[in-house]
């Protein structure tokens, strides 16, 4: 019977030990499968493809790369611009994947590490919308997945792809873009830059009307003056290496030929000058995030005012924001965009 006993007190250990591996092993496999490439065509290259976009000249290839696995959440992120780089959504790294939410980091044609025909018959937001349509398809994203988040003029892109293709979206996230370049630029110039010390915005003014863009103290002004205060509220020397690469890899081509070469609207012959897109928003009937900011360049009245527009919107507004919220208000940007995406995911939208 001692015996017996014994070894009973023996096997219990490993009986519980054994218990407790299956478990954690269990735990762990459904970790893992988060970032499991192993069964997917792009494991070779760490989730990144290089897509062919047909265009009327000719084909070129766009860079994308695919962080997670799930079947249901896939973000396609849009940057800004025009001729931005997906360096700007680095920071998603610290929140995504803790979510095991799926996202595709993407540069757009004439952008990065894409192709650069540098061709300004394709810089229009036509073409762009093709372009978004031909990496959804390569990417085999759909209506049951299908999320789109653009900022800043990948705002633009995503409102007009929505607008064209709404039935193959799960759903659309605007991040800090006006659905008008018009009223952006009232807002810029009428409430924004009258928050400028009266000498710096004269001086400002009078580089612009000279077309003196190129002047050292024109970015010099703008740097320490706005960019601190409406597109990163931090020192320059605090800014993250995501957001001075940004800048650094910026291809400004496409940027003065589209948005044009003053931060205060769209001027110049800048294509985009006209474009709004304001009336039309009604008739998205997909779910819709709106992300706004207090500091931002944009109004963030108006992007509230935009959430009320389409269908089934909502806004997030964050209080200690500007242009690049995701950086200078990250918990309440994450934290709106994460509960958007699983409220539309699990039907609580």
């Amino acid at each position: 019977m001692k015996n017996n006993l014994f070894k009973i007190l023996i096997l219990l250990p490993l009986f519980f030990g054994c218990c407790k591996t299956e478990t954690s092993d269990k735990k762990s496999d459904y970790k893992s499968s988060y970032l499991d490439y192993s069964k997917s065509d792009d494991q070779f290259t760490g989730g990144i493809k290089m897509i062919p976009i047909t265009t009327s000249k000719g084909t070129f290839k766009v860079w994308t790369k695919r962080v997670g696995n799930n079947p249901k959440i896939k973000v396609l992120l849009l940057h800004g611009g025009p001729g931005g780089t997906h360096e700007e959504f680095d920071c998603f790294d610290g929140y995504f994947p803790n979510q095991s939410i799926e996202y595709i980091y993407y540069d757009q044609l004439d952008s990065y590490y894409s192709d650069k025909p540098n061709d300004s018959i394709l810089w229009t937001t036509e073409r762009f919308v093709d372009e978004v349509e031909q990496v959804r398809k390569a990417l085999n994203l759909d209506k049951d997945n299908f999320y789109l988040l653009g900022q800043s003029w990948g705002g633009i892109l995503a409102m007009e792809y929505a607008l064209k293709y709404q039935d193959n979206l799960k759903g659309l996230i605007i991040s800090n873009m006006m659905a008008s370049a018009p009223e952006y630029g009232k807002y810029a110039n009428e409430v924004l830059g009258p928050k400028l010390p009266p000498e710096v915005l004269k001086e400002i003014k009078t580089m612009e009307a000279n077309n003196d863009y190129a002047n050292p103290k024109y970015e010099e002004l703008l740097t320490n003056y706005y960019y601190t205060q409406h597109i990163l509220r931090m020192p320059v020397d605090k800014w993250p290496n995501s957001v001075n690469l940004l800048f650094k890899h910026l291809n400004p081509n496409i940027y003065v030929y589209m948005q044009g070469p003053s931060e205060f609207g769209m001027a110049g012959n800048a294509t985009l000058k006209e474009w709004d897109v304001s009336k039309r928003l009604k008739t998205l009937k997909i779910p819709t995030l709106v992300i706004g900011a207090k500091y931002d360049t944009m109004d963030p009245k108006y992007m509230e005012w935009m959430s009320n527009q389409v269908k089934h919107g909502r806004y997030l507004y964050c209080k200690n924001g500007s242009h690049l919220s995701q950086y200078d208000d990250q918990k309440t940007y994450f934290n709106g965009l994460i509960k958007f995406l699983k409220d539309v995911d699990s039907g609580k939208f």
